[in-house]
């Protein structure tokens, strides 16, 4: 059941880094990418897939996580991913991007999870570095970073407390709590 899928999506920052991610695995998430939706059938995206270690260091460098846990810079190793899917607009296709890569996006980490991996969509990159790390041609504009791997965190969806935070957090046991909005505050209208 897609719900069901949806609730087990979470963005999971801490994972088995020892546990392998094979390249059939990420082409089986890219091709979820590319069968989504597109504006106007433009298909303007490309990827970038890493399941070397080498490389996963080269990318793991440019990337910022978790902005509300400010006493945690990321994972340390050991709790790395795995493997990364890289996200990029080709601008030779297009100028403008819209939503494509979040529906790409959703729908790799959504196949993640139904492989038993998890992943986490990152858009904070210095972008600029991994361009030169990688030799991505300037053509080529860095939308978002995926990583992905075997999960090594529990992660839970909270009901928004009273003081209105919708920060996550993790407990002294390393839980990590997502508070969610409840369903009758985001409907502002309904027509019967």
């Amino acid at each position: 059941m897609i719900e069901e899928l949806i609730l087990k999506n979470r963005s999971c920052r801490r994972f088995y880094q020892s546990r392998q991610v094979d390249k059939e695995t990420l082409l089986d998430l890219v091709n979820l990418g590319r069968l989504c939706a597109s504006g106007a059938n433009r298909q303007p995206l490309k990827y970038i897939i890493s399941c070397n270690r080498d490389k996963n260091a080269d990318i793991f460098s440019c990337l910022a996580w978790a902005a509300y846990l400010k006493d945690w810079d990321g994972p340390v190793e050991g709790e790395r991913p795995a493997a990364y899917i890289l996200i990029l607009g080709d601008t030779e296709i297009a100028k403008e991007f819209f939503c494509d890569h979040g529906i790409a996006a959703q729908s790799i980490l959504l196949g993640a999870r139904e492989k038993g991996l998890a992943g986490c969509m990152i858009a904070s990159i210095n972008r600029e570095k991994l361009r030169s790390l990688l030799n991505i041609p300037e053509q080529h504009q860095l939308l978002l970073a995926i990583a992905i791997g075997a999960p090594r965190e529990e992660i839970v969806i909270d009901p928004v407390g009273p003081d209105g935070s919708i920060r996550y957090w993790r407990d002294s046991s390393g839980v990590h709590h997502v508070p969610k909005r409840d369903l009758n505050e985001i409907i502002i209208g309904s027509y019967q």
